[in-house]
Formats: C-alpha cells, structure tokens, sequence
C-alpha cells in the first residue's frame, strides 16, 4: 500500500510481494537487536525487565525500549514485545501500567500467555494488536477459533504441530499463524511443563527456567539403567532452512527464530540465513543455502539439528543424549601427546582466539587458542591439512576428536558486518525544475510517497548551467541515514541555475518527513473492561482423579461428590459422579456432550459441561471470570499458587464481580511436570512405564498416554491443612493417587 505524507491512499501493491511471511527475529539485548535488524527480519520480539519468559536474557530498559521502537520503524521492522508471563493478582496494576508505557511507545504488538490478562488488554486497550504465546498451548483449530474471539490477531502455534494441521488452520480459521522455524525446542508443549518449578520453584510460567530438560538423567527399568548417555530431554536445535518453501506455500504469516539468549553474531548469522532462504525461495522456488553457510552456523552454535515435529522427525533424531550445550564443529584428531604439548592433524581451519575442545572418553577438555605451533614456527593461523602443536592441560588420547567451539575470525567479520550497517531502504526520487516554478522533490520508499517544495524559484542560467548529473549527485548524498538512492527521475528545464544548497535543504526537509511517517503512531484508545459471572454458592465438598479401573474401585464406596476419570473407566462404569477427562492435547476437538474435564483451550468451544483443569495455569481472578463466561462451571486453580494469592485471587473477584467463584484445589496425588510428544520409551523399546533418575537419586516416573509421554514429579501433591481453604472460598478439594 502507497500512502501520501497527507495521509491519502495511493495505490495497492498485489502479486508476490503479499505472499511474502514476516521472518522475526530475536533480541535477547539492544545489540541483538541491532543485529537482527541488520541482519534482514521484517520483525524482532524482545522483552523489558519485567514479565518476560526469559528472565535470565539481558533484556530492554523502558528507555532502550522506545529507542528500539524508533529504530525499527524507520527501517520498517516491527516490534513486539513479549509480556508473556502468568500474571498473579497483586501485579495487575503494575503490569497495566506497563502495558500502558508499551502502547504509547508505540510498539506494535504484545505477545500473551494469561488468557484473563489477554481478555482484559484485548478490552481495554482496543487499537493494541496482541499475539498468544505459545506458551498458551494453542494447537489445534479450535484453539485458534477461541483465541480469534478473544481478539487475536496472531497465534503463536505450538512447536509440535504439524505442518498438514497448520494448513488446515490457514484454510479454516482467519487468524494469522506463527511459526518457529529455527533455535531450541523445549521437550514439553509450552506453557504445560512444571518440573523446574516443582523441582527448585523457578517457573518456566514465570520466565525462570531451570532447564531441567538439559541436565543429565539415567533410564531406570526393574532397578536396571537402560540408557548409555546421560542428556535423555535435551533436544536438539531446529532447523528448518531445507523446508522453508513448504511453511511458505503454507501460507505461514510470520516464520520466527528463537534465541534471546544467543550473542549477537548468532543472531545475525541465523537472520541473514533465513533472509537468504526466503527470498531465494520466492525469486526461484529453490532455497539457496550453501555448505559453508551450515559450516558456519554450526561454528556459532548448535546441538545438532531436527526438523521438529513441524516436519514429522523420526522419534530417533529429537534429542542430543551426548552433550545439552554447543556441538562445535569438527576441525581435527589428536596424533599424539608428549605430556607437554599436544599434535593436531587438522581437516579445518584454526586459528589464534578460537576456542577448541577435545572429546575424551574420562573428561572433555576445552580451552582458548593462544599459542599454537606448525613444525617449530610459532602460528597465527593454520590451513586444513596441516599438523600444530598446543600446549594443554589435561589427558588426552591418540584419535581424540578436536572441535571447534568459537571461531574468532568469523565472530570478528560478522561483527564488521553488523557496525557497517549493511541494510538500507531503498528509495525513489522524482525531481521537477521549471524555469521561474518552485523546485520540488517526491521521493517514495513504495509504501510512502512524500513531496515537497522549496521556496526558491528555478532560474535560467547565464553561464553555469546545473545539469542531470549534478543534481542526481547531490540527491543521493543521503550520508549516514538508513537510505539509499535506488532511482532518480528528472523533469527539468535545459540551461536551469539552482543552488546546490536549496537541493539539499529540499532533500533533508523530504527525508525528515519521510521519518514521521516511517515512524507511525498507533493511538492509545482506553475501553471499560467488562465480563458477566453467575454467582456460584460457597460449598465445601471433595472430588477425586482416578486413572484405572483398580484406582477406581478403591474409592468407589468412598464420598466423594465428582470424580474425574480417563476415558476407559469412564465408559466402564455406571456411577453418575464420574466426569470424562479430555487429553489436553487434541489435534482434532470432538463434541463435548458428557460432562468433562477439560485441559486445553481449543476444548472450551465444544463442551457442555465443563470443569477446566490445572494445566489452564490459572493464577489469578480475570482467568476465573473468563472461563466461567466461556461455559467453565468449575475452574481448577494452578499448582502454583500459594496460600495467601488465592485468598488475594478470591477477594478481588469478590469485589470486581460481586459474585463466588466456583474454585476446585488438587491437593495429593501424582503431579504431571511434563506432557510430551516425543517418546523417550519408544526409542528405548520399553513398555509403557520407567523411571527417570536425576543425579541426587531422585526418581520421575514416565508413562505414555494418548500416544504422548507423561512425566510425574518424584514427590505427590500433599497440601497441610487442606480444608482450611475452604475458608478462603475454595469450593472442591481434589485428591488423586
């Protein structure tokens, strides 16, 4: 679309330009940033210091905030900001106004996880575009349908969904897709994974992540380990490069990279890659990518590739067992070890300020290269084929494998790269001198057409006439702004005088004008928040999860008013207290017409009768509303909550709504840490039940269900003084085995 500086519609551009996805980038900190831009995304997602799924990344003060914003702007990069944390109830008003500093800052759209803090932004604040978090667990249509009502503009889509599903989605659902095509993969679906938080209380719900996945676990069958390397959930990165042009033809909106926590020449290397991908892909229909582009990437970093189950990978090729951290690349073998120095024979460059590390069987050795010999002359650098000598400490052993872990010159050239500034926009210029008329200049970026007019009246020349060539020149000395002179059309008088100076303060006013409007406002609009609530009584009752028809009979005579069953005891039995639990994760949602537990949010559009689970990860009181307005009866509470912020949830909805909640706790039981769809037991060929054994003798069972791997906390459920909620509002406690 071509806008005039008057703000009047030009034109619409069509054709292959609007197939085109956004590619988004990451920026863990300000030179990340830089460097995703300069590195060719359409959009970069970053985070302030406060409610972002990254904690540990550098992240933006509000300040680098704004200028991120500006900056993108002018080089026509969106910025969305992710404030995808779950939000307890005594940080609403400090999470508003944030929220509030992000609209007038101008951002672009802000990334959710907390479906009652997405409803209240989606009413409050109209004009400000918001995007689901994956970690809101959307994956399937009716997911995506529910996400739309609630004011949607994108879905940020689970990793795990294939690609034939997103298609379906694209077909069906007018809602736009995102999609990560390249970084690191949890092993749980997003938003559903609670083992660092059980484990040592930092939530990847609240951006603190543990990582618990990459730490190293022993299989354990009938007391007997089964596995030979350690890193059983450490996945391996995604790379989606080879299949770029199938999410393309998809109709993939937004393909995006994750990596907030990767150093800038990373993120410009992946970026400038992906650029590379796509454009070559809509020039040619082929991916343009050469080895020494993967050579590369893979020096920066990687843990091994898979396509993910985006793309159907093999169950075999999910996860590194081997090593959680940076592969490297393999540059060489040990010939031999005198003690003192070591020889390398090298099948790859290596350089002075590399790192390398050698892979030995009792301990890997990794070291900076700050000395290195060929023969007896001391090196600065050595070609593939050659023999070095290093000094080094440690034992090593004849055909030890070398890897490359850091390569100084690369990192050293890519950051020139991105200090040269290497993007710049385009732009056209049409220039009008008419003897005794006003100069005037338009110049357009293909989105903005900008004109202006200078108060000086051409003249006709006596002796030193001002030719094309001299006024091309001048026009595109556009020093050291983002643009760059892509054409200049000139309609000019012969023999014409003009001031070289009255051409450049024309073009310098054209340039600052075409800046406002790159820099474009969004007006902050404020709406009232409203949601209607029936008011439920306060009782005090209890409920129970049972799995097997041998759980089932043994609390069958017990009283307990509701209880919650899979779907084989469900059907096994007449007892008019069982109530169906639905998988929670559904690529495909059936009518809902039994009474149900639900788990996911694309459910909530097909129930009848509903009781939402845990895994909804509600924590505070504008989820509660939202889902009993979505037909929720009964709204389990997140395992996360502590005593006091559930009296602080209860009283604000009190006082918001002038209603009771109708609120269920689990309080014993099993707890599930992790839902996956990888199957560690298939790749092992086990039965549907082993054990995982951390390195402090903890023990985590694993089961497979619904063709999906379950992972339980190595210590029940077991709350003291459960009735005591009873006395806050809680209205059901639920036990479990």
């Amino acid at each position: 679309m071509l806008v005039a500086s008057d703000g009047q519609l030009i034109y619409n551009v069509v054709g292959d330009f609007m197939k085109r996805p956004e590619l988004l980038a990451p920026a863990g900190n300000y030179e990340s940033f830089i460097a995703a831009v300069q590195g060719g995304c359409d959009a970069v997602y970053l985070a302030g210091k406060l409610y972002g799924a990254r904690s540990f990344a550098g992240n933006f003060s509000n300040d680098e905030i704004v200028s991120a914003i500006k900056y993108a702007h002018l080089y026509g990069v969106k910025v969305y900001v992710t404030v995808n944390t779950l939000i307890y109830e005594d940080e609403i008003p400090n999470f508003l106004k944030y929220v509030h500093f992000l609209h007038e800052s101008n951002v672009d759209a802000l990334i959710i996880q907390d479906i009652g803090m997405f409803d209240l932004l989606h009413q409050t604040y109209p004009n400000l575009e918001l995007h689901t978090s994956t970690q809101m667990h959307i994956h399937n249509i009716e997911g995506c349908k529910l996400a739309q009502s609630l004011g949607a503009k994108r879905v940020v889509i689970a990793r795990e969904t294939p690609l034939s599903l997103i298609k379906e989605i694209k077909n069906q659902v007018d809602v736009e897709l995102e999609v990560f095509i390249h970084g690191a993969l949890c092993i749980s679906y997003s938003g559903q994974c609670l083992m660092s938080s059980m484990i040592g209380g930092r939530s990847g719900n609240r951006g603190t992540c543990a990582q618990c996945c990459r730490q190293p676990y022993d299989l354990i069958v009938d007391h007997h380990k089964v596995n030979e390397d350690k890193y059983l959930l450490s996945t391996k990165d995604l790379n989606t490069l080879d299949n770029i042009g199938s999410l393309i033809d998809a109709g993939v909106d937004s393909l995006k990279i994750e990596g907030r926590m990767k150093r800038p020449e990373y993120i410009f290397w992946v970026v400038s890659l992906y650029r590379k991908a796509i454009d070559s892909y809509l020039a040619t229909g082929k991916v343009e990518i050469t080895k020494q582009d993967i050579n590369n990437l893979k020096k920066l970093f990687n843990r091994s590739f898979t396509k993910g189950f985006l793309f159907n990978e093999e169950n075999n090729n999910f996860t590194n067992e081997y090593r959680p951290n940076h592969m490297g690349v393999n540059i060489g073998k040990v010939i031999n070890d005198d003690g003192k120095m070591i020889n390398i024979k090298l099948t790859d460059e290596l350089n002075i300020h590399d790192g390398i590390r050698i892979i030995n069987h009792d301990e890997d050795i990794g070291q900076e290269v700050t000395i290195m010999y060929c023969g007896k002359e001391k090196v600065k650098s050595a070609k593939p084929g050659s023999v070095i000598s290093l000094p080094l400490t440690g034992h090593v052993t004849k055909g030890d494998i070398v890897v490359k872990t850091t390569d100084g010159k690369l990192i050293d050239d890519i950051q020139k790269l991105i200090t040269q500034s290497p993007r710049h926009v385009p732009l056209t210029f049409f220039v009008e001198a008419k003897i005794n008329q006003p100069l005037k200049l338009k110049v357009t970026d293909e989105v903005h057409l900008v004109s202006v007019s200078s108060d000086y009246l051409v003249q006709a020349s006596k002796n030193n006439p001002v030719g094309t060539d001299i006024i091309k020149k001048q026009i595109a000395k556009l020093g050291n702004t983002i643009y760059t002179m892509q054409d200049c059309q000139l309609d000019v008088d012969e023999n014409i005088f003009i001031p070289l100076q009255k051409i450049n303060e024309l073009r310098r006013t054209a340039i600052e004008k075409l800046n406002t409007l790159r820099e474009y406002r969004i007006d902050v609009v404020t709406n009232k928040y409203e949601r209607k609530v029936s008011d439920y009584p306060q009782e005090h009752y209890k409920t129970i999860y049972v799995e097997n028809d041998e759980q089932y009979n043994k609390i069958k005579n017990l009283d307990y008013r509701e209880i919650y069953a899979d779907k084989e005891v469900y059907e096994s039995h007449h007892d008019e207290r069982l109530i169906l639990k639905i998988p929670r994760v559904l690529e495909k949602v059936p009518n809902l017409n039994d009474r149900t537990l639900v788990g996911e949010l694309g459910s909530l559009s097909k129930g009848v009768d509903m009781v939402t689970d845990f895994s909804f990860n509600v924590v505070n009181s504008y989820t509660v509303a939202l889902l009993h307005s979505f037909g929720a009866r009964k709204v389990t509470l997140s395992y996360e909550l502590n005593k006091h912020q559930i009296d602080h949830l209860i009283k604000a909805y009190h006082e918001r709504y002038h209603a009771h909640p109708n609120l269920e706790l689990v309080i014993s039981g099993k707890i599930e840490v992790m839902i996956s769809k990888y199957n560690l037991l298939e790749k092992y060929h086990l039965a549907k039940e082993a054990i995982l054994q951390d390195k402090f003798h903890n023990n985590f069972k694993v089961t497979i269900k619904d063709n999906l791997m379950y992972i339980y906390h190595f210590a029940k459920q077991n709350i003291d003084n459960p009735e005591s909620y009873y006395e806050l509002g809680v209205n059901s406690l639920r036990d479990g085995f």
